[in-house]
This record gives C-alpha cells, sequence and structure tokens, in this order.
C-alpha cells in the first residue's frame, strides 16, 4: 500500500492508458533504471492505483561503471531501483541480462565504430533488451502494460492502434532513439512523463519523498566506464586501433592517425594536422585505414540510403506516393528535424542539404517539424 504522503499530485493528470479495466485491476510493469525519470513514472501509476511492477535489468558490471556519477543498470542504481520500489510498497525485480546486453548492444557498438560508423546504442538497448526482453519478462508477470521513462508520448491514433509522438518539452524529447519501436510493442507501452518538462518530473520526486529527486541524469553511453570508448573498443577487439593515412578530400595526404576509431563525422577538433583553413573529418575509410578532412562544405549532404528501415506511420511506406512523402528527418538525436522528401524505396531526399550525416547514425521520420510531431519511422544512415 502507498504511504499517505504518497497521494496523486492533483495538477498532474496522465493520458489515459488506454484499457478498460480500471486501474486496480491493469497491472503495469515499470522499468526502474534506478533514476529519477522512471522512478516518478512507478511513482505516479502507483498513485493512480495501477497494480505496479518495478523491474530493473542489470545490464553490466565493470568495475568502476557501478559507482561511477551518471551510470545505469548497474550496482547503485539497481540499490536505489529497490529502495525506491519499497517506497511505493511495489514488488520490484532485478533481472541479469549482462549477457544478452554484450551480444546486442556492446559488440555490435563496438563492431559498428571499427568499421567507420557512429553507432548509437541507445537505439539497440531499447530495440533488443527494453522493448524485447523487458516484454517477455511483463509477459511472465501477467501485466497489462509495460511503461518506461522516457520523455515521449503515445495515443490512440484512431484506427486501432497507438502512435507515437515527440514529447511536450522539445528539450528532452527522446523519440529519435525510439524508432524502431513496432506497432505491436506501440500498444502495451506507455510513456506517463510524455507531457511533462524536466523540472516538473523533479519537483514531483520530492513530493513523492523520492531519495533519488536530486541524482543525475544518466550518461549517453552508460556502459563505458571511463568515458573513454576507444578502449573499450581495443578490449573487445584487440588491434582495433589500425595506423593509417589523414587524407584531405582532394587527394592531399595530410598526416598520420591512430585508428579510424578515434574520429567521427563532423569531427573539427584533435584532428592532428595543421592547415590554413578550418578543417572537418568528412569520412572514414575503415577497409584502408584512412580518415578524410576536408572544409565544411564538405559536409553537406542532399541524399540518404537507409537500412533496416521500420515505419511505424499510417498504412505501408511501401504505398507512399512515387515522387516521395513530405516529412521531417532527424539525423542526428542533438540536430533538430528538417523538411525532405521520404521515398517509397527508404531513400532521403532533403531541401536543404544537412551537415553532421554519419553512416550508423539514425534517421528518423516525422510528419512536420513542429514539436510534439508524429514518429514515421526511421533507419539506420549508410554509407553513400
Amino acid at each position: 500500500m502507498l504511504a499517505p504522503s504518497l497521494a496523486p499530485p492533483l495538477d498532474v493528470a496522465l493520458n489515459s492508458l488506454g484499457l478498460d479495466k480500471p486501474p486496480a485491476e491493469t497491472r503495469v510493469v515499470v522499468a526502474m533504471s534506478g533514476g529519477v525519470d522512471s522512478s516518478v513514472t512507478a511513482a505516479l501509476l502507483a498513485a493512480e492505483g495501477y497494480d505496479v511492477v518495478g523491474v530493473t535489468m542489470q545490464l553490466y558490471d565493470h568495475g568502476e561503471a557501478t559507482h561511477r556519477k551518471g551510470a545505469c543498470c548497474a550496482g547503485q542504481d539497481i540499490h536505489d531501483a529497490r529502495d525506491i520500489a519499497a517506497r511505493l510498497g511495489v514488488p520490484h525485480y532485478v533481472l541479469d541480462y549482462e549477457e544478452r546486453f554484450l551480444e546486442k548492444v556492446i559488440e555490435p557498438f563496438a563492431r559498428s565504430y571499427v568499421a567507420g560508423e557512429t553507432p548509437v546504442p541507445c537505439i539497440a538497448c531499447n530495440q533488443h533488451m527494453k522493448f524485447a526482453d523487458l516484454f517477455d519478462a511483463a509477459n511472465d508477470l501477467g501485466a497489462d502494460l509495460l511503461a518506461t521513462g522516457h520523455y515521449v508520448a503515445s495515443r490512440d491514433d484512431g484506427r486501432g492502434g497507438r502512435a507515437l509522438y515527440r514529447a511536450a518539452d522539445p528539450d528532452r524529447d527522446q523519440s529519435y532513439f525510439l524508432f524502431a519501436t513496432t506497432r505491436a510493442q506501440l500498444a502495451r507501452l506507455r510513456f506517463p512523463l510524455g507531457g511533462l518538462p524536466k523540472a516538473r518530473v523533479r519537483e514531483l520526486a520530492r513530493e513523492f519523498g523520492l531519495v533519488n529527486a536530486e541524482k543525475a541524469d544518466s550518461q549517453d553511453i552508460c556502459f563505458v566506464p571511463s568515458g573513454h570508448y576507444t578502449e573499450m573498443i581495443e578490449r573487445l577487439i584487440p588491434g582495433a586501433s589500425v595506423p593509417g593515412e589523414i587524407v584531405h578530400a582532394d587527394g592531399r595526404v595530410l598526416g598520420r592517425h591512430a585508428g579510424v576509431v578515434h574520429f567521427t563525422i563532423g569531427q573539427r577538433r584533435g584532428i592532428g594536422v595543421a592547415a590554413a583553413e578550418p578543417l572537418y573529418v568528412v569520412g572514414l575509410d575503415a577497409a584502408n585505414a584512412r580518415v578524410i578532412v576536408g572544409p565544411r562544405a564538405s559536409l553537406a549532404v542532399a541524399r540518404l540510403r537507409l537500412r533496416d528501415v521500420n515505419w511505424i506511420g499510417p498504412g505501408a511506406m511501401t504505398a507512399l506516393p512515387s515522387h516521395g512523402l513530405p516529412i521531417a528527418a532527424r539525423v542526428r538525436s542533438t540536430r533538430p528535424p528538417a523538411p525532405a522528401l521520404l521515398m517509397p524505396t527508404g531513400e532521403i531526399e532533403f531541401v536543404e542539404p544537412e551537415t553532421g550525416v554519419s553512416p550508423g547514425q539514425a534517421c528518423v521520420f516525422y510528419d512536420s517539424v513542429d514539436p510534439g510531431a508524429q514518429v514515421l519511422g526511421g533507419g539506420f544512415i549508410l554509407a553513400s
């Protein structure tokens, strides 16, 4: 039972969870990472009277990472999740997925970097762990729904399913990392924080008396203990850092490098060569151990090819107009969506060339550039 101080906040109205059953008869598994967002998610649902079960996935245990400020899904964070569940009076389970996380997220991350790509491990984690293995756990626990603390929204699409939308707070929006979610998963996924700003979430944590109300947010690459991903790659793939040439886009050899894994497309600092004009990394030729540099103009990309495209918009992507569907395309989580055309083949044509486009990153499709836009799908960028 909830403590008396955990009454539902009067100024927070949760979106309907979309089931006919009353809250007390609706079991919701909440993915609890130990952070403030997932903890408030669990607290809100419990306060509303839902049958909440907290589940924490132990994904790695890399020594110092279990104590590093900003880590998640390991060490202290598991203890925090357990303490929050006890505070809320809800059952809590810790599931060991270390081996699967290594296989599905960490090792592909390392191989992608060695291939000259810039991978996004958070997408792989959501796709293969949180919305796959965690759904299996939810089924085993007899849950109707799975809820997470992501800043993204989902609503009834009017066609018997649910659609995904950008969060109300554009600075916290995490829809970029969830494009690979399937329609079947969306039917049973809920995101109670989609309409709240981060500041209000922390206020709620304090109102609920949660011990992690002031806890720092987790880091983007949570499983890298030192913050130096190249060290981890070398441990997983010995010899990954193959030295080679730094070559200007016009063919001139400008210097040497210690390995393409140390570079990303769009990088300007730390290239290691001097030039009269600012130079950027504009290409990575991993097969020949070459880092290609050039002026900023060389970063401009007008057209993209994608792999592993996932479509969650209306109808089928193959039924799109032959001349293309006007969309907004987002090529990095830190960049705003830009006007583009999506072809039925999955290719993207930008209205104005985009910069900072890197193979391995995701390109996510929206129905407009506006905050709160619907997520139509996305795919991973291929080398041109």
